[in-house]
């Protein structure tokens, strides 16, 4: 059995995420989707939240697993779990530069790890959760760029 984790913060969750997660779906037997924490951001939404809304998006996807796993580095989650591969979904050529870094970093801890990139559709090339953030601050609409249950709860948090 083959599996993987594809981790980030999800703060929140896109429609892009979506997407990479049930791509990996497709070609891992079990995909753990992983709340980890990066401490450069500051969260809008807590990671017990954040692990609500991606269980409600994957509700429906047999072979993905929502974790959380906020205070642990991403190798030993993947060890943890029993993950052979890291997935990262790639929107644009900077994501691509970034994520090689991490990749490299990543590799140096757990030689044994392999990462496998996903390139993001056309129409996710743009998205990034800072950004939905700050649309969704000021009232704008996010519909088209996050799941339903999502766009919900950041009109909660913004009261929209």
């Amino acid at each position: 059995m083959t599996s993987a984790i594809f981790p980030g913060s999800f703060d929140p969750i896109t429609n892009g995420h979506v997407r990479t997660a049930v791509k990996a779906s497709r070609v891992f037997d079990q995909v753990y989707f992983v709340i980890t924490t990066n401490t450069t951001k500051k969260y809008l939404f807590t990671p017990e939240e954040r692990v609500a809304l991606a269980e409600e998006c994957f509700k429906d996807v047999a072979n993905i697993t929502v974790v959380n796993e906020s205070a642990s580095l991403t190798v030993n989650v993947a060890r943890k779990l029993g993950a052979e591969f890291i997935v990262r979904g790639l929107r644009n050529e900077n994501d691509f530069g970034f994520e090689r870094e991490v990749a490299a970093i990543n590799k140096t801890q757990a030689p044994e790890l392999e990462t496998i990139f996903f390139l993001a559709e056309t129409n996710d090339s743009f998205i990034s959760s800072s950004m939905i953030k700050e649309v969704a601050r000021f009232g704008g609409d996010v519909s088209e760029l996050v799941p339903k249950n999502v766009e919900l709860a950041l009109k909660q948090k913004y009261e929209v």
